[in-house]
């Protein structure tokens, strides 16, 4: 069977699917696509795409994590194209930054 980009794919490739592991920081985006089994979970997919030992900052009891913008649960089960994405912690609350630039407009 031919896979879109024209290459034959073999059988291991043909159970699996395609997912994506995404991380951003301020300066530097990274996306690595991935072939898992069904059934792969989002945790699964992380440690799977190797981003843990390039970014050792990466703390999955600590980082929050979605599918396509959507917080999710570490346990989810990935379907076939879903990008995983890593959340870095907030540096500011963004409430608490909006009530400050209130203030400094109205203090002017």
């Amino acid at each position: 069977m031919h896979s879109h980009n024209g290459r034959r794919r073999s059988m291991a490739e043909e159970n699996k699917i395609l997912v994506e592991v995404a991380y951003a920081l301020p300066d530097e985006q990274i996306i690595i696509p991935l072939q898992v089994e069904p059934g792969t979970n989002l945790t699964q997919a992380i440690e799977l795409s190797g981003i843990l030992a390039r970014y050792p900052d990466i703390d999955l009891s600590k980082n929050k994590f979605g599918v396509f913008g959507k917080l999710t649960k570490a346990d989810t089960v990935l379907r076939e194209k879903d990008r995983v994405e890593i959340y870095r912690p907030l540096i500011a609350d963004p409430k608490e930054s909006r009530r400050r630039r209130a203030e400094k407009k109205s203090a002017s």
